[in-house]
């Protein structure tokens, strides 16, 4: 590939994981299993109160796809703002030991860092409450600033479309510098809301195209087979992948359809998995290989992350999915 790198566009968040029994969720309100926004005070008083200490990890959905593309070798850096905070030093430091670069973060006094407490009962189920901190306050000017022309590939995640002018920004100069351009539709909220911009920046500004069948439906309308939807799709964007969850994935280009199966795991958490996806066939596509094999890889580096507990995968898992790759690369 390219020696410039991968830059993620999106909500650098730290995951706080906390075990709890189902008598610890009246405390926090609302549905187990669902996600609400909350204040950063409110999240301190929950994790006071749990019963054990909870584990720490990077997150966000760009930022899960960053950090699985630093463990796979590639040169990353994302795009996001942080407080200058013991959060905002954590998530900087993890990007630098994962073999990413720093450069592209701002950071900010006016909010904390971003965090997402997922609160897991032993059904594996989680519950998020979520604080956006410091990462909603990134500006389309901040984003105007960066040098794209250092990267061969910009990522961005829908969420952001909640910022005012900032995905448009990020895609015309990444774009204007010379940067392929990906996009993940996040969730089937944010494309129904922001529907008809999405189109026209998908049909303009987006090379490649990640969605899940309930993100497409909400794009594309209802009644249409998973296949059309992906060539549909691909028909805005040069590539187009349809993420199936334990039924693989569809990949569309040039009106050719190529399905991919998923690689069978015993799921504990699916967290992350659609970004760790995203993270493997972008690997494949800044390396030149086939469709077919972008989507075998990506489907590998979901199968790993799906049997652990969060984002993150232990030394000994990514020394195990790298020697699995020579093997799809050869």
């Amino acid at each position: 590939m390219s020696s410039r790198g991968i830059l993620g566009v999106g909500s650098a968040l730290v995951d706080v994981l906390g075990r709890i029994d189902e008598t610890f969720l009246p405390r926090v309100g609302g549905e187990k299993g669902g996600m609400m926004m909350v204040e950063s005070e409110r999240q301190d008083e929950w994790i006071s109160a749990l019963p054990l200490p909870p584990a720490m990890a990077p997150g966000g959905a760009a930022g899960n796809t960053i950090f699985a593309l630093a463990h796979m070798g590639m040169p990353v850096a994302m795009l996001s703002k942080l407080g200058r905070d013991d959060c905002g030093k954590f998530y900087r430091q993890r990007l630098q030991e994962a073999g990413g670069s720093d450069a592209e973060f701002l950071e900010t006094d006016a909010a904390r860092t971003g965090r997402c407490l997922s609160l897991i009962t032993p059904d594996s189920e989680r519950t998020m409450r979520s604080y956006l901190g410091a990462s909603q306050l990134l500006t389309a000017a901040e984003a105007a600033a960066v040098d794209y022309s250092r990267y061969a590939l910009v990522y961005v995640e829908g969420y952001l479309l909640f910022l005012p002018d900032v995905v448009p920004t990020v895609l015309r100069c990444a774009r204007e510098a010379g940067c392929r351009t990906a996009m993940d539709l996040a969730s089937f909220e944010v494309v129904r809301i922001f529907r008809e911009p999405l189109l026209e920046l998908l049909q303009h500004d987006v090379d490649l195209v990640f969605a899940n069948e309930e993100e497409a439906a909400a794009l594309l309308g209802d009644g249409l087979s998973e296949q059309e939807m992906a060539l549909r799709l691909s028909r805005l964007c040069e590539v187009a992948a349809v993420k199936l969850g334990r039924r693989g994935s569809l990949i569309a280009r040039d009106e050719t359809l190529t399905a991919v199966s998923a690689v069978p795991a015993q799921a504990v958490d699916t967290t992350a998995a659609g970004d760790s996806w995203a993270a493997g066939f972008l690997y494949g596509y800044l390396n030149g290989l086939p469709e077919a094999v972008c989507g075998q890889i990506g489907s590998l580096v979901a199968a790993e992350v799906v049997q652990v507990m969060g984002s993150e995968l232990p030394p000994e898992r990514w020394n195990a999915v790298r020697e699995k790759m020579k093997n799809m690369k050869a």
